[in-house]
């Protein structure tokens, strides 16, 4: 039961947050009006909303608590959802977080509210024990906690559809008309939407959907890990992949040949590029939904990772006129974004800059891109071809994959302009043998090449349940680490894995006279990175290192992502 004690004002200014003055000026304020004193204060900017919860707590001697300490995060499999339905929840800004007999713990924002607390207790049956938060807090949790319960709603309920539903729903049904009736039905509708943005707001960068004999297996793509998500019917799968290529423009009567596709939806203000691809399996066509979020600090080259001294020479090298600039690591490492991020530095007016492209991944305001589109011919070197009479400044090449498209890029950085580029190797002194091998001349290569920067996305540990410890006295031998390092737990807000988010780490190489002197010559890669190590390197080990000591991710994740420096 909820108690009264000393008026929120005087709390407030026996804490020292306000004076009587500023509280006198501010009951003056709420004469004539419905708005509660708290909200009047942090109207007049001399409270947060976080002293308010923290005076409420200590006016009702009720616990307040926050999304940080992760007790927002009531349990989904004691039907605390049905208990108080997500529209009550919403309306009144109260969540439940735990049951105990008949006794129903709440998160609320005004516990004092009488009212409410009757009501709640009406509704569910309980006698009700009210904890006070934020407002802001409140709404996240209220969102992700019955969003979550609807997705298992929705899955659930695939299976009764599969049963009872209409015959086009069906996975039997070939029958074109039939497809197209299934794909459009409201509860497929429903099923895919919020199946994509279900793995939207679990950060995923990939949805697999996959058809198995007897059933379908549905995974999300979180900081590069895939995990199994839980699946809908069998039956389904027909009409789910139908609904996928209506809204990209697919062909939905063709299922023995791959097929590409995107299309655009908009989450909470937030636009979200989709590419789909599908490919034909023995048992139907396995779908791959990848998810482009338009994040404006993804194309920032200040928040992809860098180190400062890595980011300063990184700069200067995407600033010069001319010259070629080469990121290379494996698929999924991150080299478009960072290629992005730095066209998106130097974008200006003064600048004609163009791109090709296989796919265009982002979309950049004032820059020209242009897709690959092999089948009419429009491969990466005939496009060059074209660039280099479109009065170019800066290009950039999405993949360079033969001795063609190499010497064209060459060629181009050889008569002034600024080329970017990719190779798949794996450090940066390779991506110099690397062209050699392809056929480009030793000597072609030393005039050019002016940066290389090798690349690898780690998981990044979660700042909320991140735990110390001291490895032990072999460990810190072998890796050259400190005492104190900090390992993964699992905590709600990371989905129980131990990591959320990804950041980068990177092998800058700047080719000095002594390096491009070697690179004449043909010099093998070792020979090439021990005298880049020699003149100041940070390979893709260290700089992983630099991330462990600082807490970001831990040993585990570095080695399982990045090769061991010997020596």
């Amino acid at each position: 039961m909820v108690k009264l004690g000393d008026k929120l004002g005087n709390i407030l200014v026996k804490s020292g947050l306000i004076t009587q003055e500023q509280l006198g000026k501010a009951l003056a304020l709420q004469q004539g009006t419905t708005k509660r004193i708290g909200e009047l204060l942090i109207e007049l900017g001399l409270v947060t909303e976080l002293d308010i919860t923290i005076a409420l707590s200590k006016q009702l001697g009720i616990p307040y608590v926050t999304a940080s300490s992760g007790l927002l995060a009531p349990p989904k499999d004691e039907g605390l959802e049905t208990l108080v339905p997500a529209e009550f929840a919403s309306q009144h800004l109260v969540m439940p977080l735990s049951r105990n007999a008949n006794s129903l713990t709440v998160a609320c924002v005004h516990p004092h509210d009488l009212i409410l607390i009757d009501n709640l207790s009406r509704l569910t049956g309980c006698e009700i024990n009210p904890v006070v938060t934020t407002k802001a807090d409140l709404e996240q949790a209220i969102a992700k906690f019955y969003e979550q319960a609807t997705f298992q709603d929705v899955i659930d309920k695939s299976y009764e559809l599969a049963e009872e539903g209409s015959a086009a729903a069906k996975e039997e049904v070939l029958n074109l008309d039939q497809l197209k009736e299934a794909a459009e039905e409201a509860p497929v509708v429903r099923l895919v939407d919020m199946i994509i943005r279900q793995a939207i707001r679990d950060r995923a960068s990939d949805i697999h959907i996959e058809p198995f004999q007897d059933k379908l297996v549905l995974r999300y793509r979180i900081d590069g890990v895939l995990y199994e998500i839980p699946p809908p019917a069998r039956h389904l799968h027909a009409a789910i992949v139908s609904r996928v290529k209506i809204l990209s423009k697919l062909d939905i009567a063709e299922k023995r040949l791959p097929q590409d596709g995107s299309f655009t939806l908009s989450l909470e203000g937030n636009r979200v590029d989709l590419r789909i691809a599908t490919t034909p399996t023995i048992y139907g066509e396995k779908l791959v939904i990848r998810l482009l979020r338009r994040n404006p600090e993804l194309l920032d080259v200040a928040q992809v990772g860098f180190d400062p001294k890595e980011l300063e020479m990184f700069r200067k090298a995407i600033q010069e006129p001319y010259g070629l600039i080469l990121m290379t690591g494996p698929t999924g490492s991150g080299k478009t974004t960072t290629l992005y991020a730095a066209l998106n530095e130097i974008n200006s007016p003064k600048r004609n800059i163009l791109t090709i492209e296989d796919p265009v991944e982002y979309r950049l305001d004032g820059i020209n891109q242009v897709q690959v589109k092999t089948a009419i011919g429009l491969t990466f070197a005939r496009a060059l071809r074209a660039f280099l009479r479109q009065d170019p400044d800066v290009i950039m090449v999405g993949e360079i994959r033969d001795l063609e498209t190499a010497e064209i890029c060459v060629q181009a950085a050889l008569t002034g302009h600024l080329v970017f580029s990719t190779v798949h190797t794996n450090d940066a002194p390779s991506a110099v043998t690397r062209l050699i091998d392809i056929g480009v001349p030793a000597y072609l290569i030393s005039s050019t090449l002016s940066l290389v920067v090798a690349q690898r996305l780690i998981r990044r540990l979660c700042q909320q349940c991140r735990e110390p410890y001291e490895p032990l006295p072999a460990v810190r031998e072998q890796f050259r680490v400190d005492d104190l390092l900090y390992r993964a737990k699992g905590c709600e807000e990371c989905g129980k894995t131990g990591y959320r988010g990804r950041v980068g780490v990177y092998e800058v190489l700047l080719l000095t006279r002594e390096l491009q002197d070697l690179v004449a010559k043909s010099a093998p890669a070792h020979v090439l990175k021990d005298a880049a190590v020699k003149g100041g390197l940070v390979t893709l080990w260290q700089s992983g290192l630099r991330k462990v000591r600082a807490g970001l991710t831990s040993l585990e994740e570095l080695a399982s992502v990045v090769v061991l420096d010997h020596g």
